[in-house]
């Protein structure tokens, strides 16, 4: 799971056929630290994110499957949780150790969907 700054949503007229009905956004990498590392991904967003939304984006083929539940294609980033805050503390050595609490969040392994209301659930299109 990487931490991640939501950037915009990405409408395309054509799209890989894994990808029809699903709201894609842009989603810019953050470090430990909350800066960006320069890095951008389009993921799948699975919780209803907005446009500069703090978001856990899970990255790997299977276990977006297994969120979405449909066989693995061509879908890798999946964004599974809105972040409220970030917490860091430091260990017995001084070292950040970073936390965080996340609004909407689905588990893992379930294609059940959010249970954060009526607006947060998977976009509409076609089952698996």
């Amino acid at each position: 799971m990487r931490l991640g700054r939501v950037l915009g949503r990405l409408v395309a007229e054509i799209r890989h056929p894994d990808l029809a009905g699903m709201k894609l956004l842009w989603v810019a990498e953050l470090d430990g630290r909350g800066s960006p590392t320069g890095k951008r991904e389009l993921a799948v967003d699975w919780v209803d994110a907005g446009a500069g939304d703090l978001v856990l984006v899970l990255d790997e083929g299977n276990g977006a499957a297994q969120i979405l539940g449909r066989p693995r294609g061509a879908i890798r980033s999946v964004i599974v949780g809105v972040v409220d805050e970030v917490t860091r503390t430091v260990d017995e050595a001084g070292r950040p150790v970073g936390g965080t609490r996340a609004s909407r969040i689905l588990a893992a392994g379930t294609a059940a969907g959010p249970a954060a209301g009526p607006a947060a659930g998977p976009p509409a299109g076609p089952g698996p």
